[in-house]
């Protein structure tokens, strides 16, 4: 049997345990200073756009409400909008910084659906290369992804900070 290392995953697995607000990785509005070592690319009044650390793809996004919600019924008209701009914000950010060939979008609400975190809603947006997927998921459950973490946290960084802002938000400190 062969293992594969993923130390940081303990933090995840050991908050399945507590209740879900208390250590709900989207709860974050009011944690300031730890921005980069969270991935947190953008701030915005009522949303923000984070790397996912387990991503399909390099440059995996979510978009979530600071608001610990379940469900898109739950928004407020100016969350959801927000998310929407966002959204569109991300995809130009990758268009420009990634050069991807198409883009996977979507929620999944509810446990049962493949929600990792069922309790706060989050938006993924992935993007898409033509041979971005291989046998390896397949035989050996593993992702390849091409390029760490913290180098595509800069290049997105520095995207986000180009674009020009809809909607009041900033980047992180």
């Amino acid at each position: 049997m062969k293992h594969l290392w993923a130390p940081w995953r303990m933090t995840y697995l050991e908050c399945k345990d507590k209740q879900a607000k208390d250590c709900c990785v989207f709860c974050v509005r009011d944690i300031v200073g730890e921005d980069a070592e969270r991935l947190i690319l953008w701030r915005g009044r009522h949303a923000f756009v984070v790397m996912n650390k387990f991503p399909y793809t390099n440059g995996h996004l979510l978009i979530a409400p600071y608001r610990h919600i379940p469900d898109i019924l739950d928004l407020e008209p100016e969350e959801s909008a927000e998310m929407l701009l966002l959204l569109r914000r991300c995809r130009m950010v990758m268009q420009q910084c990634l050069k991807p060939q198409g883009f996977n979008i979507g929620m999944n609400l509810g446990k049962i659906a493949g929600a990792g975190v069922a309790d706060h809603l989050h938006m993924h947006i992935v993007p898409r290369w033509t041979g971005d997927t291989n046998f390896m998921p397949v035989f050996a459950e593993v992702r390849v992804i091409p390029q760490h973490l913290e180098e595509t946290y800069a290049i997105l960084l520095e995207g986000f900070k180009s674009v020009p802002d809809e909607v009041g938000c900033r980047c992180p400190d």
